[in-house]
């Protein structure tokens, strides 16, 4: 069993298994990245800001399909002041076929210890390491060095023309990271064998 996990830009990204497909967090207005439309069965939103719940993106089909996701939403804050910045944000997290999978949305600080011991072992952590916004790649180091998951895709940062000016550059976090792979493309086949792995997904405009 495996899940094709493809990124979209910025910090969205959709997740197909068996034929149902979900997205997280489609953008509108993201810097750098083209506007887009993709179908899914379902989509869902760390929090309400147009550059991670434009849910018009996302065309929906076949809503009525059962989907092969457990999702639990845990809840955040979208800066390090208990939201009293930017609000609340959510992590997702993701199960199937024994695969646990996390999309940390705009996370603005270190979760609590019941949040990281919800989390639990993970194969997959989506995380932000652009800053400003969010956690900056060293708390995003230290997040994953918390949670030790098996692959690490980062998310919502500046690479070149891509990403808000304000954001540190993806290779900021990429050089605290010891076992960093540079995707050929968008997307990545997860499965319960991969080995150890941080991901740097490559962006692909939509045509």
């Amino acid at each position: 069993m495996s899940i094709t996990l493809t990124w979209l830009g910025h910090a969205c990204f959709k997740l197909e298994q068996d034929g149902y497909a979900l997205v997280i967090d489609p953008y509108t207005k993201a810097q750098g990245y083209s506007e887009f439309t993709t179908p899914a069965n379902a989509v869902i939103c760390s929090h309400s800001h147009g550059d991670h719940a434009f849910t018009e993106a996302v065309l929906l089909k076949n809503t009525e399909a059962e989907s092969p996701f457990t999702i639990t939403a845990l809840p955040t804050f979208h800066d390090g002041e208990g939201g009293a910045l930017r609000g609340p944000n959510r992590i997702h997290l993701l199960e199937t076929g024994g695969l646990r999978i996390a999309h940390c949305g705009d996370l603005g600080h270190m979760p609590d210890a019941e949040t990281l011991a919800a989390l639990g072992q993970l194969d997959v952590l989506m995380v932000p390491v652009g800053g400003h916004y969010t956690i900056d790649a060293a708390t995003a180091h230290a997040l994953i060095e918390a949670l030790k998951p098996r692959v690490v895709i980062p998310m919502h940062f500046r690479r070149g023309e891509l990403g808000f000016p304000v954001l540190a550059e993806l290779g900021d976090f990429l050089a605290l990271r010891a076992d960093v792979v540079e995707a050929e493309g968008n997307s990545l086949e997860i499965a319960a064998d991969m080995p150890p792995q941080t991901v740097a997904l490559q962006y692909m405009r939509p045509l």
